[in-house]
């Protein structure tokens, strides 16, 4: 029998046995506003479904598993021949097959496709983040094939398939398959122009013997890979299949498994090429241009993989603070400690609605909203990443020392917070991006204007803040040394312009005030006190 000391009292129950959809009310109000209305029901139900995967006791547990069992490297069999391939634990065979099952990489092939799999997407991280990079992967190599309409036609429907197929086999007798890319070199890094791999043409002109490395080639055991290597007529994109159409094995070169900070349950490798078959994709020297789409999408899923992060952290903190008493009173109800709280919950639902636009412009697909993404993606993915660290390491803070234990999942959420801010060009690269567009396509930052220009009036802190970003504007000397200064500003006031549109007005106005009014701190937790912090916090809890 237990002694009296070992009792538990005031420790508050686990985050389970809840539908993480319906939990989160920007969320649910992003998809409403972005969805043609006759696809509604049918949306929310898979979504719910989704939901209540990601919240339930089951799903969660393969999340820690694939993370405390992470993937292996066996580069040759027991009589020494080349294998190249990764064990991995079989929660994450099953995470990864329920999120293809749930249209993580079908956006393409459906009605309201990006705005659907964006809310997917963000519910999915919150279960485990890394097996999101090969869903997320799949999902951007699409527009990127369709430069070649023979590879789109024979690619297109594996890649979109709702069915997981982890066999190694020529992709011709696939259900469905999944793909990887192959950018940087260990000389280079983001600098794709340096990479050294090359590619020799075949007799037939579309084939290639590609030899060289990636120094990051997340999700090997992907069915292709699309890679960049220097071809005769400069920087090209290729696509080099893991299984050869005899069945025989591609010569893909698995060095090393890296060793990461988080994302612990996702393979990173360094791969080596020795006259590996290759098919080009677009024209020769065209390789950034090709795969640039690509890079977009896959920018816009460190947008939403952040967005997830971000949801989960502050859902455990106001669960936690919910249920937990100290000093006469339940936490979530102490004058600082909801301070602190609707401090995280703006931002995160900031970066909810913020995600869920972008995802909207790719559905809508006209060129104005192709020219608002040029600059949006890269300023949102600037921003949003960068602020998912510190969030997650304030919500494990609201756990006390909990928080900072394993089993709370909040470690787990800070390890993995930095990645989508390096992936897919850190910090500077997008701030540099965002000044390339605008000074080279003016219709980008008119398209920009026009998005924030229809709340115009609705707020004066928010309209002081467009004011100043006009001027920062008007002067673009000098640019690249303030680039993220201006980046920064922009994604803010794109912030504050849909949440005044938007939000619950007691969102909207503690956002302009902190966010562009100045009237905070630099930490989480000093918002002006005037405002309606318990109506803020209400609304961002996890209903359980």
């Amino acid at each position: 029998m237990a002694g009296s000391t070992h009792m538990v009292t005031n420790q508050p129950p686990p985050l389970i046995g809840y539908d993480v959809y319906c939990a989160d009310r920007a969320l649910r109000a992003a998809v409403e506003r972005h969805l043609d209305p006759g696809l509604l029901d049918e949306v929310h139900g898979e979504l719910s479904a989704l939901g209540r995967a990601c919240g339930s006791a089951q799903v969660q547990e393969w999340g820690v598993q694939a993370n405390e069992n992470p993937p292996r490297l066996h580069t040759h069999d027991r009589h020494g021949h080349r294998i190249d391939e990764v064990e991995f634990h079989p929660a994450w065979h099953r995470l990864l097959g329920k999120g293809v099952s749930a249209g993580l990489t079908a956006a393409w092939s459906r009605p309201g496709g990006h705005v659907r799999r964006a809310a997917a997407f963000l519910l999915w991280t919150q279960v485990d983040a890394g097996n999101c990079c090969p869903l997320s992967m799949t999902h951007a190599a699409v527009p990127a094939l369709r430069t070649d309409p023979d590879l789109a036609t024979e690619w297109e429907p594996r890649l979109t398939s709702m069915v997981y197929d982890r066999e190694p086999r020529p992709a011709h007798l696939k259900a469905g398959a999944l793909f990887g890319m192959g950018m940087t070199e260990k000389q280079g890094g983001s600098d794709v122009r340096s990479n050294t791999t090359s590619a020799l043409p075949l007799p037939d002109g579309e084939t290639y013997e590609v030899t060289g490395h990636k120094w990051f080639c997340s999700a090997p055991m992907s069915d292709g890979f699309l890679v960049l290597a220097q071809a005769p007529g400069g920087l090209t994109c290729f696509l080099v299949p893991r299984v050869l159409e005899d069945g025989t094995r591609n010569t893909f070169l698995l060095q090393r498994l890296k060793d990461k900070l988080g994302n612990r349950s996702n393979a990173s490798s360094e791969v080596e090429f020795d006259r590996t078959w290759a098919r080009r994709v677009g024209d020769e020297g065209q390789g950034v241009r090709t795969i640039i789409e690509m890079v977009a999408a896959t920018r816009l899923d460190c947008v939403l993989g952040s967005a997830g992060l971000m949801r989960q952290a502050v859902a455990q903190a106001i669960h936690h603070c919910t249920h937990r008493e100290a000093f006469g009173g339940k936490l979530v109800d102490k004058p600082l400690m909801r301070n602190v709280l609707a401090d995280l919950a703006l931002e995160s639902e900031a970066a909810t609605t913020l995600a869920l636009r972008l995802a909207a412009a790719y559905d809508e697909g006209d060129e104005q909203e192709r020219a608002f993404l040029r600059i949006a993606v890269p300023a949102a993915k600037y921003w949003i990443t960068k602020r998912c660290t510190p969030l997650t390491a304030e919500a494990a803070e609201c756990l006390g020392g909990n928080g900072y234990v394993e089993e709370s999942g909040l470690p787990r959420l800070i390890r993995e917070s930095p990645l989508n801010s390096i992936w897919e060009g850190a910090g500077n690269i997008q701030a540099l991006d965002v000044v390339r567009a605008l000074q080279r396509e003016p219709q980008s930052l008119n398209a920009y204007l026009l998005e924030i220009g229809e709340s115009r009036g609705a707020d004066h802190r928010l309209d002081a803040a467009t004011k100043s970003l006009f001027t920062e504007l008007a002067d673009l000397d000098g640019i690249e040394g303030r680039a993220r200064r201006l980046t920064e500003r922009l994604a803010l006031v794109l912030q504050g312009s849909l949440l005044v549109r938007y939000a619950p007005a007691e969102v909207a106005d503690a956002f302009c005030a902190s966010r562009l009014g100045g009237d905070a701190g630099t930490a989480f937790g000093t918002l002006p006190p005037s405002l309606d912090l318990a109506k803020v916090v209400n609304g961002a809890r996890p209903q359980a």
